[in-house]
Protein backbone atom coordinates (compact mmCIF):
# COMPACT_ATOMS: atom_id res chain seq x y z
CA UNK A 1 0.00 0.00 0.00
CA UNK A 2 1.68 2.90 -1.30
CA UNK A 3 -0.88 5.54 -0.82
CA UNK A 4 0.45 9.07 -0.66
CA UNK A 5 -1.62 11.85 0.75
CA UNK A 6 -1.51 14.42 -2.00
CA UNK A 7 -3.94 17.33 -2.07
CA UNK A 8 -6.32 17.34 -4.98
CA UNK A 9 -4.86 20.19 -7.00
CA UNK A 10 -6.94 19.33 -10.04
CA UNK A 11 -10.19 20.05 -8.25
CA UNK A 12 -8.79 23.19 -6.63
CA UNK A 13 -7.44 24.34 -10.00
CA UNK A 14 -10.82 23.73 -11.67
CA UNK A 15 -12.74 25.76 -9.08
CA UNK A 16 -10.15 28.56 -9.18
CA UNK A 17 -10.49 28.83 -12.97
CA UNK A 18 -14.30 28.69 -12.74
CA UNK A 19 -14.30 31.40 -10.06
CA UNK A 20 -11.95 33.61 -12.10
CA UNK A 21 -14.09 33.23 -15.22
CA UNK A 22 -17.26 34.00 -13.30
CA UNK A 23 -15.63 37.15 -11.88
CA UNK A 24 -14.52 38.19 -15.36
CA UNK A 25 -17.95 37.69 -16.92
CA UNK A 26 -19.67 39.43 -14.02
CA UNK A 27 -17.34 42.41 -14.37
CA UNK A 28 -17.91 42.49 -18.14
CA UNK A 29 -21.69 42.34 -17.66
CA UNK A 30 -21.61 45.33 -15.33
CA UNK A 31 -18.71 47.49 -16.53
CA UNK A 32 -18.09 46.35 -20.11
CA UNK A 33 -18.94 48.00 -23.42
CA UNK A 34 -22.38 46.39 -23.39
CA UNK A 35 -22.76 46.31 -19.60
CA UNK A 36 -25.39 47.73 -17.30
CA UNK A 37 -23.57 51.00 -16.58
CA UNK A 38 -23.05 51.68 -20.30
CA UNK A 39 -26.73 50.99 -20.92
CA UNK A 40 -27.69 53.51 -18.22
CA UNK A 41 -25.41 56.09 -19.87
CA UNK A 42 -27.00 55.45 -23.26
CA UNK A 43 -30.53 55.78 -21.87
CA UNK A 44 -29.65 59.08 -20.16
CA UNK A 45 -28.00 60.38 -23.31
CA UNK A 46 -30.98 59.42 -25.45
CA UNK A 47 -33.35 61.27 -23.09
CA UNK A 48 -31.13 64.35 -23.31
CA UNK A 49 -31.05 64.14 -27.11
CA UNK A 50 -34.85 63.74 -27.27
CA UNK A 51 -35.21 66.87 -25.15
CA UNK A 52 -32.83 68.77 -27.47
CA UNK A 53 -34.74 67.49 -30.50
CA UNK A 54 -37.99 68.84 -29.05
CA UNK A 55 -36.34 72.22 -28.51
CA UNK A 56 -34.98 72.30 -32.06
CA UNK A 57 -38.37 71.31 -33.51
CA UNK A 58 -40.00 74.14 -31.53
CA UNK A 59 -37.37 76.59 -32.82
CA UNK A 60 -37.92 75.43 -36.39
CA UNK A 61 -41.69 75.83 -36.05
CA UNK A 62 -41.24 79.34 -34.64
CA UNK A 63 -38.85 80.29 -37.47
CA UNK A 64 -41.19 78.85 -40.09
CA UNK A 65 -44.01 80.93 -38.60
CA UNK A 66 -41.87 84.08 -38.69
CA UNK A 67 -40.77 83.35 -42.24
CA UNK A 68 -44.35 82.77 -43.36
CA UNK A 69 -45.40 86.03 -41.74
CA UNK A 70 -42.74 87.87 -43.77
CA UNK A 71 -44.05 86.56 -47.09
CA UNK A 72 -45.81 88.84 -49.58
CA UNK A 73 -49.13 87.10 -49.00
CA UNK A 74 -49.10 87.72 -45.25
CA UNK A 75 -47.20 91.00 -44.81
CA UNK A 76 -49.08 94.32 -44.56
CA UNK A 77 -46.66 96.74 -46.20
CA UNK A 78 -48.33 99.86 -44.77
CA UNK A 79 -48.07 98.53 -41.24
CA UNK A 80 -44.45 97.52 -41.83
CA UNK A 81 -43.66 100.99 -43.20
CA UNK A 82 -45.30 102.68 -40.20
CA UNK A 83 -43.47 100.51 -37.67
CA UNK A 84 -40.13 100.91 -39.42
CA UNK A 85 -40.50 104.70 -39.48
CA UNK A 86 -41.48 104.73 -35.79
CA UNK A 87 -38.51 102.56 -34.77
CA UNK A 88 -36.00 104.38 -36.96
CA UNK A 89 -37.39 107.83 -36.15
CA UNK A 90 -37.92 108.78 -39.80
CA UNK A 91 -40.81 110.73 -41.28
CA UNK A 92 -42.14 111.08 -44.79
CA UNK A 93 -41.95 114.44 -46.50
CA UNK A 94 -45.75 114.81 -46.55
CA UNK A 95 -46.19 113.94 -42.82
CA UNK A 96 -46.85 116.41 -40.06
CA UNK A 97 -45.20 115.52 -36.75
CA UNK A 98 -46.70 116.88 -33.54
CA UNK A 99 -44.74 116.46 -30.33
Amino acid sequence: MNRTSRPAFGTLFFFAIAFALSLYFTFAAVQGDFGLFRRAEIVAESEDLRHKLTQVENDVARMENLTQRMSDDYLDLDLLDEQARRVLGMVRSDEIVIR
